[in-house]
């Protein structure tokens, strides 16, 4: 059966930094929230991201918001594609159909600077069929984090956590004292 993927990307204004995953997994059971990327209780992903910023993340919204903040757009490769069997691992996943209208069209609309892929098989996808995408965007850095898949388990989550760190844009909280008496700051510092 074809799955048609649920989710639009998801592209703040200033996003700079976009995150690719291959295609979203299967709903786990009803009772999970499933309206945003990396539903799936099971994956590590947004417990990874609360650890690196020290937030809370238990909404969508919340989600969102950060991910402005940051300027980090998020969207899958894979648009349509069939399961072998029951399963949310990518190497399940045959048939595919490539997002590349979404993909382009955040590469053409904003100043995308660095593109993470969430794994191996994602970066690999990506550079085997994003090719002209490659040539035409030449200075996107091209970065592979740790899968935040609990099977990749050659790395603890604190260990993935780390590297996500060094990677992913810093949040700032600047909490100067003006004459004005302006409320504390958030700002981005750029990863360098």
């Amino acid at each position: 059966m074809i799955e048609t993927h649920p989710f639009k990307a998801f592209v703040p204004e200033n996003a700079s930094v976009l995150i690719l995953g291959s295609f979203t997994s299967k709903k786990p059971n009803e009772n999970i929230n499933y309206d945003f990327y990396y539903a799936n209780g099971r994956n590590q992903f947004w417990s990874i991201i609360e650890k690196v910023y020290n937030l809370s993340l238990d909404t969508t919204k919340k989600k969102q918001e950060l991910f402005s903040k940051l300027g980090i757009a998020i969207s899958d490769i894979i648009y349509q594609c069939e399961r072998k069997s029951n399963s949310s691992l990518d190497t399940n996943l045959v048939n595919f159909i490539y997002n590349f209208e979404a993909i382009e069209k955040i590469l053409e609309s904003k100043n995308i600077q660095r593109i993470l892929f969430s794994s191996r098989f994602v970066e690999k996808e990506y550079k085997k069929i994003f090719k002209a995408q490659i040539k035409m965007y030449p200075k996107i850095e091209l970065i592979t984090l740790p899968s935040p898949s609990p099977r990749y388990a050659i790395l603890s989550k604190d260990e993935k956590g780390a590297i996500y760190a060094e990677i992913l844009p810093k949040l700032v909280r600047n909490v100067h004292t003006t004459a004005s008496q302006e409320p504390p700051r958030t700002q981005l510092e750029p990863n360098v």
